[in-house]
């Protein structure tokens, strides 16, 4: 795989194409949101009508797991998520950007040994979904969320809920919760990740007319699984947080 440009601070390691890829990505997402609420007409143009309709799309994901009024309650953080996520994985389909680097640039972490395990590709931009870090990160976060929802409602529930109903299966439930943000993260990660993986090896080919069909075809299925994955990854978030604030809990 290529290597990306890396820089310390702090004892930290910062991937520079991860930031860049998420704060893109955050920017359209907010572009988007601005224009989509600004200037609302009774006659629609379509730009007004792609915004609502995704709307209705995440309005109806929402209600797969709440009840009505929860639905438009969590519909703001709903879209959001989804409009992240989607963008955040056609980034490295439509515009992932590398180049050929051939002498070490240290501060960003492009060493000789790192260039020549990447065979002097370096990628500037791609998906930030297909980093783990990022995966993990976005599937924590929702999992704090959702167990502060719960405990906010009901705290006297939300601990009751982990020794029921037996005590004894106290673990289980713990070994549950580990595992939904683990396999949350994997999932999402998993898909991206492998696509721009093909995505490198066919573009590395070097006769295009062998690889340009199987190609176009790839970056036609990696659209639709980042679609999907940004479905079902917010799917799972509201189902997450439907469980901590239902009343059942």
């Amino acid at each position: 795989m290529e290597a990306t440009p890396k820089v310390e601070f702090l004892g930290l390691t910062f991937d520079v194409t991860v930031i860049a890829g998420s704060l893109f990505t955050a920017a359209l997402v907010l572009l988007i949101t601005i224009l989509g609420t600004r200037g609302r007409a009774m006659r629609p143009g379509k730009f007004q009508n792609f915004v609502e309709m995704v709307l209705e799309f995440i309005r109806g994901v929402n209600n797969m797991s709440f009840d009505s009024k929860k639905a438009e309650r969590y519909i703001g953080f709903s879209l959001t998520l989804f409009l992240f996520i989607f963008i955040a994985n056609q980034l490295g389909v439509l515009l992932m950007i590398s180049a050929k680097v051939d002498d070490p640039i240290p501060w960003l972490g492009l060493t000789k040994e790192v260039l020549e395990s990447s065979h002097d590709e370096v990628a500037f931009f791609k998906s930030p979904t297909a980093d783990i870090n990022v995966a993990i990160a976005l599937a924590l976060a929702i999992t704090l969320y959702a167990h502060f929802m719960g405990m906010r409602k009901n705290i006297k529930g939300y601990l009751s809920h982990y020794v029921k109903p037996y005590f004894w299966m106290l673990p289980l439930h713990l070994i549950d919760e580990l595992a939904k943000p683990a396999t949350h993260a994997m999932r999402l990660w998993a898909n991206i990740f492998a696509g721009e993986v093909l995505i490198v090896i066919l573009l590395g080919f070097a006769k295009p007319l062998i690889t340009g069909a199987p190609l176009l075809v790839w970056i036609a299925f990696s659209l639709f699984v980042g679609t999907i994955q940004a479905y079902i990854f917010t799917v799972l978030a509201t189902v997450y947080i439907s469980q901590k604030i239902s009343d059942e809990h």
